[in-house]
């Protein structure tokens, strides 16, 4: 099943991790302190990451956890939205690529 993602940039990550934990009833299933969460529910793949000057827009990108995605792609289409589309382990990688050390399982779907 697709997930629809959506990225945010956001202020302060702990307020903003209590925020999203009340708006989507759970926690999120990775946590960089103080830089990056990620929640996945049924439906949505949702992350936030630090970005204190706020110079990106507040929707980093949008897209789609999509387990029949042989790669990870990314295009920006004509509104000049950034759109992404990735499996579960695309996803994974690329957090590892980004924070190495962080501890988290990758349990695919």
């Amino acid at each position: 099943m697709k997930r629809f993602h959506v990225a945010l940039a956001v202020k302060d990550i702990d307020e903003s991790i209590t925020l999203y934990n009340q708006k989507l009833g759970c926690e999120p299933e990775v946590v960089i302190s103080g830089e990056y969460a990620l929640w996945r529910t049924e439906i949505l793949n949702f992350s936030i990451r630090l970005t204190p000057d706020q110079s990106e827009r507040p929707i980093r990108h949008l897209g789609w956890e999509d387990p029949k995605a042989g790669s990870f792609t990314s295009e920006t289409d004509i509104n000049g939205v950034h759109w992404e589309r990735f499996s579960q382990v695309d996803q994974h990688n690329e957090i590892l690529s980004i924070w190495p050390d962080v501890e988290f399982d990758c349990q695919v779907d």
